[in-house]
């Protein structure tokens, strides 16, 4: 299993940025997008998953990133709008088979991405 992610850069607030994760050699119950900014630790953003819950987004991007996927592509993005300087990290994508308690916890997933830097300038 792989995954490919894309689509960081350098953005000024307020601007737009999706990211693409290409997913190989299998599928899964869900996928999501984790971030990690200079000195912290990795943390949640979104996932999109198989239960009837729907996808899940962490408090400070709702309204904001909407994740999504391509089933015949088996491809993850990650529209990101109205972006604030403190988007700013580097962004994984993930797939596995957590169970609904770990949908939006690092240990409930089993493949990552390698990562995707995004920085937002004020």
């Amino acid at each position: 299993v792989q995954l490919q992610a894309s689509g960081g850069g350098l953005v000024d607030a307020g601007d737009s940025l999706r990211l693409t994760c290409a997913v190989s050699g299998g599928t899964f119950r869900s996928y999501g997008w984790f971030r990690q900014a200079p000195g912290k630790e990795r943390e949640f953003v979104a996932a999109i998953t198989a239960f009837s819950s729907g996808n899940r987004y962490t408090d400070s991007v709702k309204g904001r990133f909407t994740i999504s996927r391509d089933r015949a592509k088996n491809t993850l993005y990650l529209q990101m709008n109205s972006l604030k300087p403190e988007d700013t990290a580097v962004y994984y994508c993930a797939a596995g088979d957590p169970n609904i308690t770990y949908v939006s916890a690092s240990e409930g997933y089993e493949y990552w991405g390698q990562g995707t830097l995004v920085t937002v300038s004020s």
